[in-house]
């Protein structure tokens, strides 16, 4: 087992539990958009707007964002100490520039989100 200073005491089965569930999240979100534009084949910006406009819609698209970070961030950890272990410097620094870009991501993502 690794340990390292950037799994914050997680379990393997903790990974494990978050990778499903956010993964469950993940796809209801995408079924119901898949849904919604197939519902909806005429779909115009007005329609498109209104979804996103309501207060379910922009919880569910948080739930999904803040969902995609976190797979997103177990699977780069996952990766980087499967693949990176021979040097921590670099392992770390790899797990640097993905939390950075998940936490850019997901603060851009809630401007968007909530800004509309």
């Amino acid at each position: 087992m690794v340990n390292s200073v950037t799994n914050l005491g997680r379990s393997g089965l903790y990974d494990w539990v978050v990778q499903r569930l956010t993964a469950v999240i993940l796809a209801l979100y995408t079924l119901f958009l898949l849904g919604f534009v197939i519902a909806s084949p005429d779909l115009q910006f007005s329609q498109w707007q209104g979804l996103f406009a309501q207060t379910w819609m922009k919880v569910f698209s948080l739930a999904a964002l803040i969902s995609l970070c976190a797979h997103a961030w177990v699977g780069m950890w996952t990766i980087s100490t499967d693949y990176l272990t021979k040097s921590a410097a670099l392992r770390f620094a790899f797990q640097l520039v993905c939390a950075g870009f998940l936490f850019v991501y997901l603060v851009w993502g809630i401007d968007i989100l909530w800004s509309v």
